[in-house]
């Protein structure tokens, strides 16, 4: 059965297709009328008077004249008429229909696309970060859109500067599952992950770090420690990756707070098993009292980096502004403070927008 001869009851707010618009037409020059026309179309006569009234064109044409016909030079006299055209009203119709489509949310805010725009090629934040800096701030624009808006928005190319090349991560990688778990050969005495307490783990405490070195072109490498509750981050430049560089600097660390604003501020220390972290004892070791425990420190099974999932991930963050390759010695001290300071003022998805250093209380 043909679509055009079937039985089944006609369907509301159906659009006239282009067969059915080229059927009005032909109708239209056999003489029929609208209600006919209506009935052969299987819809209302109202739709049929609109589409014809839309369809209509301008045609000109030369009344036939005798006296023309015998002499073509003479000058003819043209007229025009109106006359349905399903081409142009099929053309019309998909015009029309190529605009469908809700109005942009943002509209003419040009301060909004400036603001993100700025953010994010500039201050090297991600879309959500921008959204609830924006709340921070109590922008008048702060609310507009929502995160999957604004990354569609930067897909389609509403912005003129911003692109998908900007942004520091577009698509996320699936999750790999980790089963296998393997000794590490080279820290047998190394305290195990296992051991670590589940409150650690389930990040109920303040004072749970993970730490890890960032390296680069040359020698000079930074060490980056990251508290699981709040993501608050320390990072310090070392001249070198080795053991004594860590010590070092934990040592300065403890002096700063003291012995037991140490303890209460570093409880633990979870890292992997690189070569500047074997030194159990000596990590462990307070500088100030040579007897006393200052922190306690776990290892990671080899190869599951997603042990130390906060840390991995503020290395990314590092990378922003220090890509891989790139020599550290060259950036100063000040440089690496203001990565940090911009780490714990960036707005976090984990604590609904806030940043780490609110978390922790720091001023």
């Amino acid at each position: 059965m043909e679509q055009a001869n079937n039985t089944t009851i006609s369907r509301k707010w159906k659009h006239l297709c282009e067969r059915e618009r080229i059927k009005i037409e032909s109708l239209l020059k056999a003489g029929l009328g609208t209600g006919e026309i209506a009935a052969v179309i299987d819809c209302s006569i109202r739709t049929i008077q609109r589409e014809i009234k839309r369809g209509s064109v301008s045609v000109a044409y030369t009344k036939p004249d005798a006296v023309l016909t015998l002499l073509p030079d003479l000058p003819r006299e043209r007229t025009y008429r109106t006359e349905y055209s399903a081409d142009a009203a099929q053309a019309l119709y998909e015009s029309g229909f190529s605009g469908k489509g809700t109005q942009l949310r943002i509209g003419k805010n040009f301060e909004f696309a400036a603001y993100v725009e700025y953010n994010i090629i500039k201050k090297r934040m991600s879309p959500y970060a921008v959204l609830a800096l924006a709340k921070l701030e109590n922008k008048p624009f702060a609310g507009l859109i929502c995160t999957k808006t604004l990354y569609n928005y930067i897909d389609i190319g509403i912005f003129r500067r911003l692109t998908n090349a900007d942004l520091p991560e577009k698509h996320k990688e699936r999750k790999r599952s980790y089963k296998r778990v393997r000794v590490a050969h080279n820290n047998r005495n190394g305290r195990s992950i296992e051991e670590r307490d589940t409150s650690v783990e389930n990040r109920e405490d303040f004072g749970h770090w993970e730490m890890d070195t960032v390296v680069g072109k040359g020698r000079a490498a930074l060490l980056v420690l990251t508290e699981r509750k709040t993501l608050l981050q320390i990072i310090r430049k070392m001249p070198s990756k080795n053991q004594s560089g860590v010590i070092r600097e934990l040592d300065k660390l403890e002096r700063k707070y003291g012995a037991q604003g140490f303890r209460e501020r570093f409880k633990s220390i979870t890292m992997d098993n690189g070569c500047e972290f074997l030194d159990q004892a000596a990590l462990e070791k307070s500088a100030i009292n040579k007897s006393l425990k200052r922190t306690t420190v776990y290892y990671c099974h080899p190869y599951s980096a997603w042990e130390r999932g906060s840390n991995e991930n503020a290395n990314k963050l590092i990378r922003r502004f220090i890509p891989k390759g790139a020599d550290i010695s060259k950036y100063s001290h000040k440089e690496i403070l203001a990565i940090e300071d911009w780490m714990n003022n960036y707005p976090r998805l984990k604590h609904g927008g806030a940043p780490p250093r609110e978390k922790a209380n720091l001023s």
